[in-house]
């Protein structure tokens, strides 16, 4: 009897540590990671740098993470019962979805009051934390003898066969947003993607790259010798790494995206996250975005050394601002036809 009651007992504890599992996975794996960001890759957007000032000025360990905002979305939605994540990074459009399928929890972090209405959530779902211009990252001793495209239609050529990449526009938002600049660029719209289709449509006779993942690594080693990337990532190449790097606003316009994080839904470490969210909009959180060749969220002016390694005003004066809100209307059916025409 004593046996029968002492395996029973035995039974029981299994079960019970058995269940707990999850929460102890998460606890073995976070406690090392204080705050876990889902899409804050070290490659994109020099995270690395801001998470080691997280690191020295909070203390918090965050570790790197090389999602994509799709796939980071994705990811929040599948652990909804039992969130492992805590702060969401995403292109704005993914920003949108998320608030939209009850992914985050609202958050207004210390400095949201300075950032302008277009770039937030009303509510505080999500929030901007910097921007960039979309063009064309060049590795210039990749192409060949070839000259630096100036123009969307350049790229077109026969001569650029095999030599151009672009995210995966129905899975990265870069992806999408290079969509949208080309689009609006040759002609069309929120409502007409029909420019955009038709281009990539006849791109796809050059053979392009179409990753799914930040590429920057494959642009600096030559293996992708042109990609529509952001300035912030070219110029990083330009003034960081060994090679002739170049950006390029096309001829014919671009767009200028922004980049949000929102606080996920009954995150684990919420207190923590919120203290990284305020960080992140912080007078030395912005300043650290912009020596990462970064517009800032909040109208802090640019270093006058940051400013001169940009291109000039009357480029970027071709990059327009865009109403994000009427795209990511327009995303569900633009890729749903850029996958069954073109890919």
């Amino acid at each position: 009897m004593i046996h029968s009651t002492f395996k029973l007992l035995k039974l029981a504890t299994l079960a019970i540590a058995l269940l707990a599992a999850p929460a102890l996975s998460r606890s073995g794996e976070a406690r090392a990671a204080d705050v876990i960001c889902y899409n804050c890759p070290p490659e994109w957007a020099d995270w690395a740098s801001m998470l080691k000032a997280i690191k020295a000025d909070l203390g918090y360990d965050i570790p790197h993470d090389n999602k994509n905002s799709g796939q980071a979305l994705a990811q929040i939605l599948a652990e909804k019962a039992n969130p492992v994540g805590d702060i969401g990074y995403f292109g704005v459009t993914f920003g949108m979805k998320a608030k939209a399928q009850d992914a985050l929890d609202p958050y207004k972090p210390v400095g949201w009051d300075q950032v302008p209405a277009g770039l937030k959530d009303p509510d505080g779902y999500w929030t901007t934390i910097h921007s960039g211009t979309l063009g064309l990252f060049v590795n210039k001793d990749a192409l060949g003898g070839k000259p630096v495209p100036a123009c969307w239609k350049d790229l077109l050529k026969p001569d650029y066969r095999g030599m151009v990449g672009y995210l995966d526009p129905s899975s990265a938002a870069v992806g999408f947003v290079g969509a949208v600049a080309v689009n609006l660029a040759l002609g069309g719209s929120a409502t007409n993607f029909s420019p955009a289709l038709a281009y990539f449509k006849e791109l796809q006779k050059n053979e392009p790259i179409v990753p799914k993942q930040t590429s920057y690594a494959r642009v600096v080693s030559g293996e992708l010798p042109i990609l529509f990337d952001y300035d912030f990532n070219a110029y990083r190449a330009k003034y960081t790494e060994k090679g002739n790097f170049e950006f390029v606003i096309p001829c014919e316009g671009s767009v200028v995206f922004p980049y949000v994080v929102g606080l996920v839904k009954n995150a684990p470490d919420k207190d923590k996250a919120k203290k990284v969210m305020d960080y992140l909009l912080s007078d030395k959180g912005q300043a650290i975005w912009t020596n990462a060749y970064l517009r800032p969220a909040r109208p802090i002016e640019l270093p006058a050394a940051v400013k001169s390694k940009f291109l000039p005003d009357s480029d970027y004066a071709r990059a327009k601002a865009v109403d994000w809100g009427a795209m990511e209307n327009a995303q569900k059916a633009f890729v749903d036809k850029y996958l069954a025409e073109v890919r």
